[in-house]
């Protein structure tokens, strides 16, 4: 049975795609980039934003490090509020509570951010720990925060735990720490992206992601 629940942050609990992609669009007019399609930058949401614009639009590590500088004036004014969470996610995480589940945060998203959005939303008391990435990149993979957020679990036997997520690394992180996961579709990843990255389950929607963990 899952005793321990780890979530993703973005496109898990919360829906951020507008606010997400609102600040990579202001990093990227720096550059005098503009996608006329909006909805081509939701590949931002999820994973490490240095390794996003690097992928697809073959920035160095130096443009890669302003580009987050100049996300982060927009995101921390206005991006950070541009958000909202997903219908039935709290009343998962209550269920999780009574239940006597353990709740955990293991988002790509700056530790400081990722608290002010639970905070903002009321939801930071239905989580034992909120493990993000670090401000100076040198904890963003989301392997990393997972091992992170295991360590300060001090959870020792890992077929209890599960991790929850809507893209690839949230299931390769999972994969590289011994986690079993469970993708969601009501996110910003395919359902091909979750199978082929090795999802064990795929949940449409929250009311399954519950079935998912309750059937454990």
């Amino acid at each position: 049975m899952y005793r321990t629940i780890l979530f993703d942050l973005d496109g898990t609990l919360t829906d951020s795609g507008i606010g997400i992609t609102n600040s990579v669009a202001y990093a990227l007019k720096k550059w005098n980039i503009t996608e006329k399609d909006r909805t081509a930058l939701n590949k931002f949401v999820g994973p490490p934003l240095a390794q996003s614009f690097a992928k697809y639009y073959g920035f160095s590590p130096k443009e890669c490090e302003k580009a987050i500088e100049y996300y982060r004036e927009y995101y921390h004014e206005r991006g950070i509020y541009e958000n909202r969470v997903y219908e039935g996610i709290e009343d998962l995480l209550i269920w999780l509570q009574d239940t006597g589940r353990r709740a955990i945060v293991a988002t790509s998203k700056p530790e400081p951010s990722a608290i002010h959005v639970l905070e903002h939303f009321h939801l930071a008391s239905y989580f034992d720990i909120i493990a993000g990435a670090t401000m100076d990149g040198s904890r963003v993979e989301k392997g990393d925060v997972i091992r992170y957020a295991l360590e300060r679990a001090r959870l020792r036997e890992l077929s209890g735990a599960v991790m929850v997520g809507d893209r690839e690394n949230d299931i390769q992180g999972a994969r590289e720490n011994g986690l079993d996961s469970i993708g969601v579709l009501y996110g910003y990843g395919s359902r091909e992206e979750l199978s082929q990255a090795g999802a064990m389950q795929i949940a449409e929607s929250v009311a399954k992601l519950r079935r998912c963990i309750e059937r454990s």
